[in-house]
């Protein structure tokens, strides 16, 4: 039987002192926070503002700070996909989707989602707008990039969409403007659909204006750039899309424990330290077109999700329905409402999830950006075991998973005093010997 003892953690921590306040480069609000995706046409069979706000109390209760709404602007009609059309076919940035109700019902749920404690961000698209947006008709035929006959061009087969020309800088002003709209209702920020088909010089061009104008705002870029992550100027974080394909491979047994020190590594030195990462296992497009968490990670789901929210600088995600082990794709032009009775026979994922927002808000070692604590990688003999730990002043992480398709018995952890290990509710010191079966996983936390 093969056994492996790992070392006591006292020989690799730094000394314990206490961490004094540190400045914000984000909004302060931001550190510690989980973002929750929200789909408001499959949220509820009404499919409205309304009906959505009666579940702000659940979503309080799960731990999420920031509810991400997907695209609620009014869509277009012309070449409409599917019977209710695309939510990035925008045909009005400043009117609100009929579908979801009125504008007084978007403000009511700003309010009570404010009241409640939430920040909320909408879903920015700037790359393209329907056919039928109203600056078609309101604006120079220069505002959309056009083909050698002068016809309207759109991306790959976004045919319900037509591309915005940005060597045009009014159209540059016409986005700030439209955005600043939303702002002064209240909003907290955006998530920046498609942010890097879109040339860096635009967002480079309003966003620290914007920035000065509204210094408490959060700004998400759906894009993995670097020159879109100085937090200063233009993104506070920007997606982790590397790391979702890589866990999607670790899942499938095609990568390993290895890669993920190595892109842990390459990421570190590729981006600021200060750059919020999002981490996720799945969001609105991964369900719908690349399947479930569980298709795609399968036993693995719930360690994937581990270490979304335990890696350095991750800025975790939580997708609609993820809280409840929803098992299927979500239909993306048709309804297709989720029934939140039905929760996943496999396991209490709403329990899971609420541990994880806690761990999150519980260690400001997890913080993101610069204000989180160092990766140690504890050397393995197994390389699809991962197992680290993280330490910042008194507080310190261990986080150990499986991604062995076969039973790795007798790991045997020694424990440097006092530690919780979250999931089994328990507080344990001295040597602790696991028995790790696929997917199985450990958080063990000391402060």
């Amino acid at each position: 039987m093969k056994k492996l003892l790992i070392g006591t953690l006292a020989a690799l921590a730094i000394a314990a002192c206490t961490v004094p306040k540190e400045p914000s480069i984000h909004p302060e609000w931001t550190y510690d926070s989980v973002v929750y995706e929200v789909n408001i046409r499959q949220y509820t069979p009404e499919g409205t503002f309304k009906a959505f706000e009666q579940h702000l109390p659940r979503l309080k209760e799960l731990g999420v700070d920031v509810l991400w709404l997907m695209p609620m602007y009014e869509i277009g009609k012309e070449e409409r996909k599917g019977t209710l059309g695309s939510y990035y076919a925008i045909s009005d940035y400043k009117k609100v989707n009929p579908e979801f109700g009125t504008m007084e019902d978007f403000e009511h749920l700003l309010k009570a989602a404010h009241e409640q404690g939430f920040k909320v961000i909408l879903d920015w698209v700037a790359n393209q707008t329907a056919p039928d947006h109203v600056w078609m008709s309101e604006k120079p035929a220069d505002f959309y990039e056009r083909d050698s006959l002068g016809n309207a061009i759109y991306e790959y087969d976004w045919n319900d969409t037509r591309s915005l020309n940005y060597e045009n800088e009014e159209v540059w002003w016409a986005q700030d403007d439209a955005m600043r709209f939303w702002l002064e209702k209240g909003v907290d920020g955006f998530r920046c659909d498609a942010a890097g088909e879109v040339p860096a010089k635009f967002w480079k061009g309003i966003l620290p204006k914007l920035n000065e104008d509204y210094p408490d705002i959060y700004l998400l870029a759906e894009a993995e750039r670097t020159e879109l992550a100085d937090a200063t100027e233009t993104f506070d974080a920007n997606y982790a899309w590397e790391l979702h394909h890589l866990l999607n491979s670790m899942s499938n047994s095609e990568k390993d424990a290895v890669a993920l020190k190595e892109y842990v590594t390459r990421d570190s030195e590729a981006f600021p330290k200060e750059a919020f990462r999002l981490t996720f296992t799945s969001n609105h497009d991964e369900n719908s077109w690349a399947g479930t968490e569980f298709e795609r990670m399968g036993m693995f789901a719930e360690a994937c999700a581990v270490l979304c929210f335990t890696l350095p600088n991750s800025q975790p995600l939580i997708y609609t329905g993820q809280e409840i082990g929803l098992n299927r794709r979500l239909e993306f032009f048709e309804k297709d409402p989720i029934d939140w009775s039905e929760e996943s026979p496999i396991a209490d994922f709403t329990a899971f999830f609420k541990k994880l927002c806690a761990l999150k808000h519980d260690n400001p070692v997890l913080d993101a950006g610069e204000r989180g604590g160092e990766i140690v990688w504890w050397e393995t003999e197994n390389p699809n075991l991962v197992a680290f730990h993280r330490v910042k002043g008194r507080n310190k992480i261990i986080v150990i998973a499986s991604f062995d398709m076969s039973d790795y018995p007798n790991l045997t952890v020694k424990l440097d005093g006092k530690y919780k290990d979250i999931f089994n509710d328990t507080t344990v010191s001295g040597d602790q010997t696991l028995t790790l079966k696929p997917g199985d996983y450990y958080v063990f936390t000391k402060k």
